[in-house]
């Protein structure tokens, strides 16, 4: 735990039960392995309804409004800063500082070859999934689960860029070569753009590398019925709104309003039934051969 007092402040009552809120809220995600944003932070003062009532837009009969998103920020910033809010639970997962590794002794890294040696445990399956998801906020998320799935995985950060749609063209094919049929399961919002990405994956891709099939894993209709995330109005400034409001109704709703265990639950749910498991077995097997090797080599150099 990193709470450490920079300055000193006096909280109202209101910003105290916040705090104390806020910290209960974490200690729950940390539970699950998982940090989170101030987004997510938000959505589930939103969806338990533990914002005060006081805080309730009387015109829209709500408190999943933008003010109070910058409240619980502001209230949050200098909570931290007075050391009431652990540092390292709230993640800022769209800016990242890149360095290079060390080493204290030349043990240390062959320790660490064996620690993260993989193989690729998709080859040789019938299918070959990636995970797409809509924003940076949300790699976080999707990273254990992808990674513990030797699954590809990427933030296309909204609309894709087209140098990525055609790397992603490329990787396709290679799957293809390999006899391989790819499928990508994307993740997004639930509103007028975020429902249109997955038709633009589905059509861009058909350009660079044929028919790869493009699930729409989430945020779906029947994951709102069923999971109850809190509504936002949709943006009726986004050109895609009429037909999105024809078909859907004037709410929208944001991926991160879903709680991260559900997210890595219908990643999880879904990869599984992709994968041929006797193969998987196989595969896992042959990993732990090759890490034996690996340790006895290390035992070697170290004798």
């Amino acid at each position: 735990m990193s709470k450490i007092e920079y300055i000193n402040k006096r909280f109202n009552k209101t910003s105290l039960y916040i705090i104390e809120t806020t910290n209960e809220i974490i200690e729950g995600f940390l539970q699950q392995g998982f940090d989170l944003t101030l987004r997510q932070l938000y959505y589930q003062f939103i969806a338990q309804d533990l914002f005060p009532e006081s805080w309730r837009d009387l015109q829209l009969q709500s408190k999943n409004i933008e003010k109070n998103y910058n409240k619980l920020g502001s209230i949050i910033n200098d909570a931290r800063l007075t050391g009431l809010v652990d540092w390292n639970a709230i993640a800022d997962r769209t800016r990242e500082t890149k360095q290079n590794s060390h080493w204290e002794d030349p043990k240390d890294i062959i320790e660490s070859c064996i620690h993260y040696f993989e193989i690729d445990k998709w080859e040789g399956q019938p299918t070959r999934p990636e995970v797409w998801i809509e924003k940076d906020a949300l790699i976080g998320v999707i990273s254990n689960i992808c990674r513990e799935s030797d699954v590809t995985y990427f933030s296309c950060r909204g609309y894709n860029s087209q140098s990525n749609m055609w790397r992603a063209g490329q990787r396709m094919l290679s799957y293809i070569d390999r006899g391989q049929n790819p499928i990508i399961l994307h993740l997004g919002d639930h509103d007028p753009s975020g429902i249109d990405m997955t038709r633009d994956i589905r059509d861009r891709l058909n350009i660079f590398a044929g028919n790869v099939r493009v699930d729409r894993l989430a945020l779906n209709m029947d994951q709102v019925n069923q999971y109850n995330p809190p509504p936002s109005p949709a943006k009726i400034t986004d050109s895609r709104s009429r037909d999105y409001i024809q078909k859907y109704g004037h709410d929208s709703w944001e991926l991160d309003a879903l709680d991260p265990s559900t997210i890595s639950d219908l990643i999880n749910d879904r990869v599984i039934k992709l994968r041929d498991e006797a193969l998987w077995q196989n595969k896992i097997a042959l990993e732990e051969q090759y890490k034996t090797q690996l340790r006895d080599m290390a035992d070697d150099l170290n004798s």
